[in-house]
C-alpha cells in the first residue's frame, strides 16, 4: 500500500516522481501533487508522448485513455529507471453519448507507484470543451472558426483535405502565435489544395480548457487517495461504474437513469453497490412513458 502520512493526510512526504508529458502537464499536476500528495513532480526530459497518438492524426491511439496513459509511464520509467513514482495523463475528445451534437472531453491522470504496486486513476468530464473543425475555402471563414474557438489563446491546426477529410499528409500547420500567422497557414492550404480543414489545437500546453480539466481529474485522483478500501486500507476506493435501471416513478419499468453506484477497490478487488438517493426516475427518461 502507498505510504500514509496522517499527520497531514498525504500520501507521500516529499518523495521525487516523474510525470511522463512533453505538453507542459506539470503545470497544472506538479502544483497540486505537491500540496495534496506530498510529491515533488518532475516532467521527464526527452520523452516523445506523441509515438503514442497525436490529435492530429499523425499517430493513431491504439487501446484506450488509460492504455495510453500506461504506455506514457512505461517509456518515463525506461528513461528514469531510478524512479519509482510516476504520473501520466491522457485526454479523449468526442460526440456526447446521449447528447451526440455536444462535444464531450474526457480527461484522466494516473499515478503509479512501482515499488508498493499502488495504481490510482483520477477523472473528469465536461462540455467546457472548444473541441471542434470546420471545411473552409477562404481564410475569412477559418478565422472566424478560429475566433469562436477561442484563438489566439487557444491553438489552432491546419490541414490539407482529400475527398473533403482532414489529410495532414498533404499540409500540416500548427503553433500560429498571431493572426496573420494563422490567416498565412490557411492561405498556403486553400491555394494548394483549394479548401483547408481548421481545427482546436487539443495539445495541453496550446488548450487551457485541457488544462483546466487535467487539473479536475488530478483533483479527482487527490480526492480518490484520500478514500481508503474498508476491505484492505488501500487507498483509491471509489466508483468503478454505475448500473443503469432506476425505475420510472409512473410505470415502474427500469430507465437508462443509474440506480446504483459500483465503489471497488484496485488493490483487492472489493465491491460495493450503493443505491442512488432518488427511489424513482422522472417518467420523462422513461422508454415507455415517454417514448
Amino acid at each position: 500500500m502507498a505510504r500514509q502520512h496522517s499527520e497531514q493526510n498525504l500520501l507521500y512526504g516529499g518523495e521525487r516522481a516523474i510525470l511522463a508529458t512533453m505538453h507542459a502537464k506539470e503545470r497544472v499536476i506538479a502544483p497540486l501533487a505537491d500540496r495534496f500528495l506530498g510529491l515533488r513532480v518532475e516532467a521527464v526530459a526527452g520523452l516523445d508522448t506523441d509515438a503514442f497518438g497525436t490529435f492530429t492524426r499523425t499517430t493513431a491511439r491504439t487501446g484506450s485513455p488509460l492504455d495510453a496513459a500506461r504506455a506514457k509511464m512505461a517509456a518515463a520509467f525506461a528513461l528514469r529507471p531510478d524512479m519509482q513514482i510516476a504520473l501520466a495523463s491522457e485526454g479523449s475528445f468526442g460526440p456526447h453519448p446521449a447528447i451526440p451534437f455536444c462535444p464531450l472531453a474526457r480527461e484522466l491522470v494516473l499515478l503509479v507507484d512501482r515499488q508498493v504496486g499502488f495504481e490510482l486513476v483520477g477523472h473528469a468530464a465536461t462540455l467546457e470543451t472548444n473541441f471542434g473543425h470546420k471545411v473552409v475555402r477562404d481564410a475569412a471563414a477559418g478565422l472566424e472558426f478560429a475566433r469562436a474557438s477561442g484563438f489566439p489563446e487557444h491553438g489552432m491546426i491546419v490541414m490539407g483535405l482529400r475527398a473533403n477529410l482532414p489529410a495532414p499528409d498533404l499540409a500540416l500547420m500548427k503553433d500560429a502565435a498571431s493572426w496573420a500567422d494563422l490567416a498565412a497557414m490557411l492561405e498556403a492550404v486553400i491555394a494548394r489544395h483549394g479548401a483547408a480543414h481548421i481545427e482546436a489545437d487539443m495539445r495541453a500546453h496550446r488548450n487551457p480548457q485541457r488544462m483546466r480539466g487535467i487539473r479536475r481529474a488530478m483533483i479527482d485522483l487527490i480526492r480518490r487517495s484520500r478514500s481508503t478500501c474498508p476491505a484492505c486500507a488501500a487507498p483509491g476506493y471509489g466508483i468503478a461504474d454505475r448500473l443503469a435501471g432506476l425505475p420510472c416513478a409512473w410505470c415502474g419499468e427500469p430507465t437508462l437513469l443509474s440506480r446504483a453506484d459500483v465503489l471497488s477497490c484496485a488493490r483487492c478487488g472489493h465491491r460495493e453497490e450503493r443505491p442512488v438517493a432518488a427511489a424513482n426516475a422522472d417518467p420523462a427518461h422513461c422508454g415507455e412513458c415517454n417514448p
